[in-house]
């Protein structure tokens, strides 16, 4: 089916489906930062600004606690006894029992939840660390984040089914999903369609610690990108007071960023670059469903006569490994389910589940129908079992828990003799899939392609996977910003460390630090790796700041910086020392939201706590150095374009440039107040001013034509179009809409353009003229039995151009680009409708520029279009093929240039895998990189000329930014 290709940025020119729902992404601003500790050893300290009083990190100190009761209490009781130390004014009613360890020596770690007025804060997470010994308790240190300055009311005024409706809607403008959704509704059709391929569920309320608080609703949402396949399950934050969602990231940790297909330098393979590799993977996928359906009623359970017996197994490698297994006496079939290790008395088991049947989605944060493990009718596992994977994860998953156990005392992920699950062989809609995650249950693995071997095949992956595992049951480091790329960091060491360990590669080797180097079936270890934790990142060179639309905030992309240093350390130090050290740190001293710096503390206060000698102490802090994680490393990252608007805390809320102007969402520096609308010059000459009143409420995606700004704002029971001169004046209201989202405002004059919703779930282009109470629908077909759809609308002179969906008579549809002239009323298409997919329009002084995809497996490339008014003259000015193609994501225009947002698919996380902005001229001529900034660079808007507003992550926060010209091919 078509679909429209959408950008992941700016809620105006961002887009919908088919069904046109819109697909922007709502973009998070770093939550906020507490500063770490010094290096100094037996410090307390007090962290000032405006966030908590609480220390970041104590240590060095010996002080006594509560030694008869539980440890948890004891730590609450030892708190409240210094509250002028710790300023928490009532533990015993604002912490919450989170976790509790012991190890052998007699370490206590007690984690407690921060509360608010009885709801719980997001990362508001207090660590106290306590050693027993002789009948006595002593307090060695503490850590984390305690929120202070909280005073936010903790009773929502949005309802649970618009919190609900907002964070689908969200979610759906984040992606590409809905782009292949039914593209057309029977108008007598009894029952109205949702017209989305996502559902959400309410999981209660929650407070953000930004300034003195934002109450949300948090909501989890599930489906499925409709463009790539790819599951998508993510933890969205909808203000309780508006209902605009503040925030939202990824619940799924994957081994590589979601979106970014690997590709090698062997066969240039991605997971949909081939159709040999789908021929494959659907062939492997319907091969297993009779041995499946023949096997489910002699699935094992408890307590039917099964009994541990060892078995062996090949892996792809070729190496033969003994395995864990249980033998069912009735029926002789011995199954990939391990309970002899398990230390706790819960006899969980270590099992691995044939998932050859189940696409990805159906593995995503729930449980797959009708899987059972792998089975055979001798100890011995060879056949399916090695060429699916499942030998390799069921063995992988063995050296893991005993890793952990033997190494570190801890029984399972969770640290209780918790089940360890593995699905192994999930598919793309039954084409291959090259990834693999944990869902906060269980491991998935992707089946591979004609290049990658199925993703268990790699030891590291599957101890990678595990340790997001063990991380969530510990620091739970939110999977976002800083913390999702520590959390990523985290998961790869010890992914590594098994995997060195196991194979007995020394730190030496020049590939010790690869991950993934084993899963190729053609290519070398270098140019199938999707990362090298030697890789010599460093914050300074390296880091790039990105949206939570991309990489859930660069994820994997800045991963390796502080993997890079806990890789190097443990070379120094040795195997043995380092692993203690880390994941001393990670179970005992890291909370939620701890970025690169907090990260660093971390580690230097686990190693003091370790006993380390004092030369030992100078490697672990110069391996942070040497990757630049130093106390205010993120002042040093440079830009080559000129600040307009900095820390605007929110990017994808909205930007747009015309007339000399530009209009942008901003909220406070820190992130705690609701957005408010900013317009200035593009020159950077005048001072921004503020274009609405402050009314609590969200105000965001602006559009500017240089006279006014016309922008949304959101409240508790709808969404409003406002309006005011950018001379000055009061903000009118020009319009609300009660029940559908308001999305891809454009304003010419006296007109605005948006997307407004029906009841059948189907977007619709919509004109309002000034004067007009209600808005006119452009789309309208009254001699078809079908509702169709039309998105990405933008206007100038008086033109209106949107994608829009064509039927048949039987409901098959077609994406094309049409023009609207709003003076005559007529609708002009503009040339033939596009095969796959269709992106945004713009419109200059004669043309109008679009990008389409025409081919299926071409990397997601995409062509430029142009056509003049009267749909003659159409010539592609960029091709979709061959030398000079490009992956857009975006498109804005002046009169006489072409600005595109693109990405560059590979297996390195790079600075060319963010967007970046490419300018071409209307004759296809290729003018440079707008800037040469490291970072995301979203949500353009073209001025006049080669003028680009845009809104730039460079600096680890999220500013508008503009160049005047392109900056050149940036080396």
């Amino acid at each position: 089916m078509p679909r429209l290709t959408a950008p992941i940025s700016r809620h105006r020119r961002i887009s919908a489906a088919v069904a046109l729902a819109s697909a922007a992404a709502v973009i998070i601003p770093a939550l906020p930062a507490q500063a770490a500790s010094t290096d100094q050893p037996a410090t307390i300290e007090v962290v000032p600004g405006t966030d908590t009083r609480t220390p970041a990190l104590v240590d060095g100190i010996a002080e006594p606690a509560e030694a008869s009761a539980p440890a948890d209490d004891a730590a609450v009781t030892y708190l409240a006894g210094r509250r002028d130390r710790y300023a928490i004014p009532s533990p015993d009613q604002d912490l919450s029992t989170a976790g509790v360890s012991k190890d052998a020596a007699g370490l206590e770690t007690v984690r407690l939840q921060q509360k608010h007025q009885g709801v719980e804060v997001l990362g508001g997470q207090y660590v106290v660390r306590m050693e027993r010994k002789s009948g006595k308790r002593t307090v060695t240190g503490t850590s984390g984040k305690y929120f202070t300055n909280l005073t936010v009311s903790t009773t929502p005024s949005v309802s649970v089914e618009t919190a609900v409706s907002r964070a689908v809607g969200a979610v759906e403008r984040g992606t590409s999903a809905g782009l292949v959704k039914p593209a057309a509704v029977r108008k007598d059709s009894a029952s109205k369609q949702a017209g989305t391929t996502f559902h959400g569920v309410e999981k209660g309320l929650i407070v953000l610690p930004r300034g003195a608080g934002v109450l949300t609703r948090r909501v989890t949402v599930s489906g499925t990108d409709a463009s790539t396949g790819e599951p998508v399950v993510q933890e969205v934050y909808v203000d309780a007071k508006s209902g605009f969602p503040v925030l939202r990231y990824s619940a799924l940790r994957t081994f590589q960023a979601q979106g970014i297909a690997p590709v090698t330098k062997a066969t240039k393979a991605g997971k949909n670059a081939s159709a040999k590799a789908a021929k494959t993977a659907k062939s492997l996928s319907s091969a297993k469903s009779l041995n499946s359906a023949k096997s489910a009623s002699a699935a094992p359970k408890a307590g039917s006569g099964l009994t541990d017996v060892t078995g062996s197994g090949k892996t792809l490698n070729g190496r033969d490994v003994a395995l864990g297994l249980q033998r069912d006496k009735a029926t002789g079939l011995h199954w990939l389910t391990d309970y002899s290790r398990m230390k706790s008395t819960s006899k969980a088991s270590i099992s691995t589940w044939d998932a050859r049947d189940v696409w990805v989605y159906e593995a995503s944060g729930v449980w797959p129908q009708g899987i059972v493990p792998f089975s055979s009718a001798t100890p011995a596992f060879g056949g399916d079992a090695t060429g699916s994977g499942a030998v390799d994860a069921h063995w992988g998953a063995q050296q893991v828990y005993d890793y952990y156990l033997k190494q570190h005392g801890r029984d399972s992920l969770d640290g209780h003799g918790g089940a360890i699950n593995s699905l192994v062989g999930v598919t793309d809609f039954g084409y291959p899939y090259v990834n693999a995650f944990w869902d906060g249950q269980k491991m998935v693995y992707g089946s591979g392609d004609d290049e990658y071997l199925p993703m268990a095949a790699d030891t590291d992956v599957v101890g990678h996977e595990m340790t997001h595992g063990v991380v969530e049951n510990t620091a739970a480091l939110v999977y976002a910003g800083q913390s999702g790329a520590m959390n990523e960091a985290v998961a790869d060491y010890f992914g590594n460390a098994i995997d060195v360990t196991a194979s007995g590669t020394p730190m030496t080797d020049p590939d010790a630090g690869l991950l993934g180097e084993d899963l190729c079936r053609t290519a070398g270890p270098r140019d199938c790796a999707l990362r090298d934790l030697n890789d010599g990142a460093t914050t300074s060179k390296n880091f790039l700041g990105m949206s939570y639309g991309v990489d859930s905030g660069g994820v994997h992309l800045n991963s390796t910086i502080f993997s890079g240093a806990l890789w190097d350390m443990r070379e120094d130090l040795g195997g043995q020392l380092a692993d203690k050290i880390v994941y001393r740190a990670l179970t005992s001293y890291m909370t939620p939201l701890d970025g690169f710096t907090e990260g660093r503390a971390a580690v230097i206060a686990a190693a003091k706590e370790l006993g380390v000698k004092s030369k030992e102490l100078k490697t672990v802090k110069a391996s942070f150095d040497a990757h630049g994680i130093v106390p205010g490393w993120e002042k040093a990252l440079g830009m080559d374009s000129d600040t307009l608007l900095g820390k605007l805390n929110v990017a994808g809320a909205g930007t747009d440039a015309g007339g000399g102007w530009w209009a942008t969402s901003k909220s406070n520096d820190d992130g705690s107040a609701p957005y408010s609308i900013y317009a200035g010059r593009t020159d950077g000459k005048g001072k921004p001013q503020q274009m609405n009143d402050n009314n609590g409420f969200y105000n965001v995606y602006p559009s500017t034509d240089g006279k006014r700004v016309v922008w949304i704002t959101y409240g508790s029971d709808g969404v409003s179009i406002m309006s005011r001169a950018v001379s000055g004046g009061v903000p009118k209201k020009l319009y609300t809409s009660l029940y559908y989202d308001i999305v891809n405002l454009s304003v010419d004059g006296d007109t605005v353009v948006f997307e407004l919703g029906d009841d059948y779930g189907v977007r619709h282009v919509n004109s309002l003229r000034d004067g007009e109470k209600q808005p006119k629908r452009l789309d309208e077909d009254p001699t078809s039995m079908w509702v169709t759809g039309s998105g990405l609308p933008t206007i100038k002179g008086g033109k209106v151009a949107y994608a829009r969906t064509y039927a048949d008579d039987y409901g098959y549809t077609t994406i094309g680009i049409e023009l609207y002239d709003l003076k005559t009323g007529k609708a002009t298409r503009l040339g033939k409708p596009a095969e796959y997919g269709i992106g945004r329009p713009a419109i200059t002084a004669t043309d109008v520029v679009w990008f389409v995809d025409e081919t299926l497996y071409d990397d997601n490339h995409t062509a430029v279009r142009k056509s003049d008014f009267k749909g003659k003259n159409i010539v592609d000015i960029v091709p979709e093929n061959g030398p000079g193609a490009v992956w857009a994501m975006d498109l804005t225009a002046s009169d006489d240039t072409v600005t595109l947002t693109t990405l560059v698919p590979d297996t390195a996380y790079r600075n060319e895998t963010s967007p970046k902005l490419n300018q071409y001229g209307l004759d296809g001529a290729y003018l440079g990189r707008v800037s040469c900034n490291r970072g995301m660079q979203m949500d353009a808007a073209a001025d006049s000329g080669r003028r680009v507003v845009w809104i730039d992550g460079t600096t680890s926060a999220t500013d508008l930014v503009t160049r005047a010209r392109p900056a050149g091919r940036c080396g």
